[in-house]
């Protein structure tokens, strides 16, 4: 029988650590507190032990994939970097594929993303494709801004990139992007289908 470290049940190979188990924490406990949830709450919600939540949030324990998804569903956590694991692992040769449309959903008000090659717990990159639903950027509550750098492939339609350092940039099909993900942006479709993207986020 495999050994089981978490709380749930999660078997301990299942394990995964975050890029930087403060900054997850830290990220977790201020979006519950946003949203007025007790631990207890949360806990049940996520489907999680309250024990196993608080660790989480003060770093005392290494969260698998699954229940970093259910937090992110239970706190409507916007932001894909969450999917980016330590790039710390001694296997050197790995591989991963996802089939089309067999990628994992994570939808938000403005983007429909979709996680590829996401078997993989331990990596620097985090490829997704993402329909790009808001049309104007009075849809974005704020900048989104997370850690690291970022490429964007235009697959399919118009988008316009907004940033908060550079003027809005118009892309079509095929044209590519490269920025520091650090620096406010957000993503708008602009053409009469929504757009489609590859986003790949650099840890």
């Amino acid at each position: 029988m495999e050994p089981v470290s978490q709380e749930d049940g999660t078997p301990a190979s299942e394990a995964i650590e975050a890029p930087d188990g403060d900054a997850l924490g830290k990220m977790i406990r201020e979006s519950r507190k946003e949203k007025g949830l007790t631990l207890e709450e949360a806990a049940k919600a996520a489907n999680i032990g309250r024990s196993t939540l608080s660790k989480i949030e003060n770093n005392q324990t290494r969260p698998s994939f699954e229940i970093i998804r259910r937090l992110m569903q239970t706190l409507d956590l916007q932001t894909p970097q969450l999917f980016v694991q330590s790039a710390k692992s001694d296997i050197s040769g790995r591989r991963d594929h996802t089939r089309k449309g067999e990628g994992e959903h994570q939808e938000t008000p403005t983007y429909d993303h979709e996680l590829v090659c996401n078997e993989l717990t331990s990596k620097r990159m985090l490829p997704y494709i993402s329909q790009i639903k808001a049309r104007d950027v009075s849809e974005f509550d704020t900048w989104i801004r997370h850690s690291g750098e970022e490429f964007m492939y235009v697959i399919s339609g118009e988008v316009t990139l907004y940033t908060e350092h550079y003027r809005p940039l118009p892309m079509k099909e095929g044209d590519s992007v490269y920025y520091d993900s650090g620096m406010g942006h957000c993503c708008v479709s602009t053409g009469p289908e929504d757009a489609r993207v590859l986003w790949v986020s650099l840890d």
